[in-house]
């Protein structure tokens, strides 16, 4: 069985040897690079199936984790000491899709290592089936929504998330209950995380985001998809 690639982004190539030295004995292929240039071309040759970005690298880890969102749709895992909402949501909102605070726990940091890679591994739905509501047309294959023809690009765990709201039209799920499903790790979950990803949703399939008539809030409970598209 092969080993599933690891790529740490770090400031210097000793960065989280701990970390490092964990993993690979956890029979994880594990990879450090020092700039977005070097992890890019692992991606490009296939020789990554996660990534995780330190905040500290010395270039703007928002504008790396951009860069790789751009080229591909891998998961993105932010390590940082910055603990503020504010750095948690600009790291979302730049394409990662987790986001774990120094001093970690090893074993919560492969755990949701391991949810990610489960996540990106796992192929719920046929390649033919296309899925509308209302405006909007679901490719779920191909990684594509379309709001009246037009396409609108959307991060690997949006369009995760649209999917499993809109399969269950109508039932209302607690932030928890989101985040157990679509980043699979609910012990070690952010219930912040969700809330981030349902906002930058909204933004791009609602026509008034403060209004929406997709995924509504169910305030003291969650979010569902409404029954009337």
């Amino acid at each position: 069985m092969k080993a599933d690639k690891i790529i740490m982004l770090m400031r210097e190539q000793a960065g989280e040897a701990l970390a490092v030295l964990y993993l690979i004995k956890k029979n994880y292929d594990v990879g450090v690079v020092t700039n977005v240039h070097d992890a890019i071309t692992k991606i490009e040759k296939r020789e990554a199936d996660i990534i995780v970005i330190d905040n500290e690298i010395e270039e703007s880890a928002l504008k790396a984790c951009r860069s790789i969102r751009r080229l591909s749709e891998i998961p993105i895992l932010f390590i940082s000491s910055r603990e503020t909402v504010r750095d948690k949501v600009e790291a979302l909102e730049a394409g990662g899709d987790d986001y774990i605070t120094k001093p970690y726990d090893l074993k919560e940091f492969e755990a949701r290592i391991k949810a990610h890679l489960r996540r990106k591994s796992k192929k719920e739905i046929s390649s033919e089936q296309v899925l509308r509501a209302g405006e909007l047309e679901i490719h779920p294959e191909a990684y594509q929504l379309f709001k009246n023809g037009s396409e609108i690009p959307l991060y690997a765990k949006e369009l995760q998330l649209l999917l499993f709201l809109l399969q269950h039209k109508g039932r209302v799920f607690s932030a928890e209950q989101i985040y157990s499903q679509i980043w699979g790790a609910e012990k070690f979950g952010d219930v912040k995380t969700v809330a981030v990803h349902i906002r930058n949703l909204r933004k791009k399939i609602e026509d008034d985001p403060r209004n929406p008539v997709y995924i509504e809030t169910v305030r003291g409970f969650g979010y569902k998809f409404s029954q009337k598209m």
